[in-house]
């Protein structure tokens, strides 16, 4: 089973440390890694899809500003400085170098574990709309349809009316209300040029959408979605 918890990585040399932060964010719901040292630290931030790092500044080898600097040009994982440093150039250095945010040692897990949260929420990408038709997803936001990776090819008219059918499932939909809310008020809005982008893009849904169009005759069109 596929583990959909948001993923931490903890570059932390102190075994204690690394210990109670595995123990907090495991409670607070999170999977954890952990590396030892700034290199493994930094390969690992640079290979490993992570939603967010927690980065010690005084590590063996490599120092955690210097993974900062390399990483941040190279990756946009959030990274929040967890240190026993607690002077403003650390800090002012942190930021410059990257940094969404600075915690130091020693830290209240609890308000760790907030900051995390408001990290995670505001670097988290929109969700994407989609909806379903058959086999064809079509992406609301890119204007897409898709069936698979492939895109069909929708001109914007088609992506309107096929949008506007999918919204209103169920229910007719008559050529003037898809020529009103899909074709532009200088473009033709006859109900032969309704029926001509209907025609293509049915042709464009292929064998298993295309039938989910229905003509309702001398009215216009309806979505049928099939039994639920």
């Amino acid at each position: 089973m596929a583990d959909d918890r948001p993923s931490i990585l903890i570059v932390e040399d102190d075994l204690s440390v690394v210990q109670g932060l595995v123990r907090g964010l495991h409670k607070a719901g999170f999977s954890t890694s952990v590396a030892m040292d700034g290199e493994e630290g930094m390969a690992r931030i640079l290979r490993e899809p992570f939603h967010l790092v927690l980065l010690d500044l005084m590590l063996p080898g490599r120092g955690g500003l210097e993974v900062l600097e390399l990483v941040s040009t190279r990756t946009s994982v959030p990274i929040v400085v967890l240190t026993a440093q607690t002077d403003l150039p650390a800090r002012l250095r942190s930021f410059a170098h990257g940094a969404i945010d600075f915690v130091s040692k020693p830290f209240f897990m609890e308000e760790l574990v907030a900051r995390i949260r408001a990290r995670l929420a505001l670097t988290a990408p929109a969700p994407t709309r989609r909806v379903a038709l058959a086999d064809v997803v079509l992406d609301l936001d890119a204007r897409r349809a898709l069936r698979g990776d492939t895109d069909l090819g929708l001109t914007t008219h088609e992506f309107n009316i096929l949008a506007f059918l999918r919204e209103r499932a169920g229910r007719t939909v008559t050529r003037t209300q898809l020529a009103e809310h899909a074709l532009p008020e200088d473009g033709s809005r006859s109900d032969r040029t309704v029926d001509s982008h209907l025609s293509r893009i049915r042709k464009k849904l292929g064998e298993a959408a295309s039938p989910c169009i229905k003509t309702v005759w001398g009215i216009g069109y309806t979505c049928d979605l099939g039994p639920a």
